[in-house]
């Protein structure tokens, strides 16, 4: 049945025989917290809420893919520190994102006690900005901060689509050495991934929790099988070697620098923290789960993406036979020199490019909810359209539709330009970082001119205060580092270009506001439902 009447007396702590009314939880309207929520943020409930603690908790952890992730970009960090940086770095990436990820977690906290509240939805960061913002500059920053995760997420579909089709590209190169990939196969096969991830989006989505909790399962597996492997049949090196060495491959001429500029790799393992506030209309009791679910999973997979980092450098053998690997993945040749087997080697990577597409998966849902939660705002053109939900698919089917279309159009940069492409789907890292950057200096002026804070089911107490400056320190270097080239002194093909394109969008959505936007976009505040 869609709607159930509770059977117990206590709903989320709700008595309702006290209140002398029927509490209704449903998979349509959630639990009273959540009905409360939307009726005073003035939003309409329009998407299940099928998504439950585990689910959610396996959707982050699949789309963050920490480990995976890991393992794919690990020539990054080799090229730029060596093993000791690549290690060491990681764990200090690690650490200041954790403290991001708290920090963003009490923001999607806040729940609905008073008619100023915000309450958890699918805008996000934007929607934090908008309450949490300086009064004067809350329309503003707002705005451009929804224009940033819309940039960050929608190139973030092709980025992962690449990543699962050149992974397919470096087996058929270990099975067939003598293939040459085009880039037009590259192409292709991010448009199969991406294709793949719209049914799963479309025809499959109320399926999508029941996915999430299987494919959660694979992930852990995954972990072990690799792990046990590289254990048990590769060589290892010695502690001090993998520890101590700490190199400039890249040619830097200062090994602290070069570990720094290897610190793009962890950053983007542990990236996306926010993907699971954009599905938080579609999760029942969303200011309690969220931000739970949100710190279990930075925790999981901040220590299982160590445990495989420091394993996979110690079964490295030599760093520079292993950069030079030509399956173009350094872990795929360490699973040959473990294993020795084609097949081995297959059935092992085949793991990580089934986490990747499902990674797409859950970074479609994520781009088109947070896309639809910005139009339905007014933040970007067309914004009726793509805002509407289909009666019946209960998704914001038009967004998810036009993020397709994007992740195609991106991806036939590729044919022309691989350096092109590589810019633009890498360029959701510093996207996302920057909303990170407004929603955590927003939080922490807040706090730093002590203001009083919205009411919370998750609240870093006194450590607040302190815990946002840190996150935001971080942050700034995070994103400086992000513009970086991999080696220094590089030609126009090997140029980072993501600060001139970054330019363009910021330069482009500002002009928007200008013109249009500022006419259109109130931000989420002023929606606030005042008459309870």
């Amino acid at each position: 049945m869609e709607d159930t009447k509770s059977a117990e007396a206590q709903v989320n702590g709700h008595d309702a025989e006290s209140q002398g009314e029927d509490v209704v939880v449903s998979e349509k309207k959630g639990t009273p917290d959540d009905q409360k929520d939307m009726h005073r943020m003035g939003k309409m409930q329009e998407m299940r809420r099928n998504f439950r603690f585990v689910s959610i908790f396996g959707y982050s952890m699949i789309l963050m893919a920490t480990w995976e992730t890991g393992l794919t970009t690990l020539g990054i960090p080799l090229l730029n520190g060596g093993t000791g940086g690549a290690i060491f770095v990681y764990i200090a990436t690690a650490v200041g994102m954790c403290f991001v990820i708290a920090s963003m977690a009490e923001m999607a906290s806040m729940q609905v006690q008073n008619s100023f509240s915000p309450a958890p939805t699918s805008g996000g960061q934007y929607h934090w900005v908008s309450e949490f913002a300086p009064r004067e500059h809350q329309k503003f920053l707002s705005y451009l901060v929804g224009w940033l995760c819309v940039l960050g997420w929608q190139t973030g579909i092709p980025s992962i689509g690449y990543l699962a089709g050149t992974q397919i590209q470096g087996l058929i190169i270990l099975n067939n050495p003598n293939y040459v990939p085009e880039r037009w196969h590259g192409t292709l096969l991010v448009i199969a991934v991406a294709s793949y991830s719209i049914i799963f989006n479309t025809f499959l989505a109320r399926r999508l929790p029941l996915i999430e909790g299987i494919v959660l399962v694979l992930h852990l597996f995954g972990f072990f099988a690799i792990l046990i492997v590289l254990w048990v049949l590769a060589p290892r090196s010695k502690a001090s070697d993998v520890f101590g060495q700490f190199q400039d491959n890249a040619g830097w001429g200062n090994v602290g620098l070069s570990c720094l500029v290897g610190m793009l790799a962890p950053i983007f393992s542990l990236l996306g923290s926010d993907a699971a506030t954009h599905m938080s209309e579609e999760l029942r009791d969303a200011s309690y789960t969220l931000p739970r679910a949100m710190l279990w999973t930075a925790g999981s997979n901040s220590v299982l993406g160590l445990i495989m980092i420091i394993t996979l450098c110690f079964c490295l053998g030599d760093v520079q036979t292993i950069i030079n690997t030509p399956t173009g993945y350094p872990f795929i040749q360490v699973f040959y020199n473990a294993t020795g087997s084609n097949v081995a080697t297959s059935v092992l990577t085949s793991i990580t490019i089934i986490m990747s597409i499902f990674g797409c998966v859950n970074n479609v849902a994520t781009s088109s909810r947070q896309l639809f939660a910005f139009a339905r705002d007014h933040g970007v053109p067309f914004g009726d359209f793509l805002a509407h939900v289909r009666p019946g698919w209960d998704i914001p089917l038009n967004s998810v539709l036009v993020s397709f279309v994007i992740s195609i159009l991106l991806s036939l940069i590729n044919i022309g330009s691989t350096v092109a492409f590589n810019s633009i789907a890498s360029l959701g890292t510093c996207a996302l970082l920057s909303s990170y950057i407004i929603s955590c200096s927003c939080m922490f002026v807040k706090r730093w001119r002590k203001e009083p804070l919205l009411p919370s089911r998750f609240s870093l107490g006194k450590y607040g205060l302190a815990t946002n400056a840190i996150s935001v320190i971080y942050l700034v270097v995070a994103l400086v580092f992000s513009f970086f080239p991999v080696t220094p002194h590089p030609t126009p093909a090997f140029m980072n270009w993501n600060i001139l394109i970054y330019g363009v969008t910021i330069i482009f959505s500002l002009a928007y506001f200008m013109l249009r936007g500022r006419h259109q976009y109130v931000g989420p505040v002023e929606y606030l439902n005042k008459s309870m």
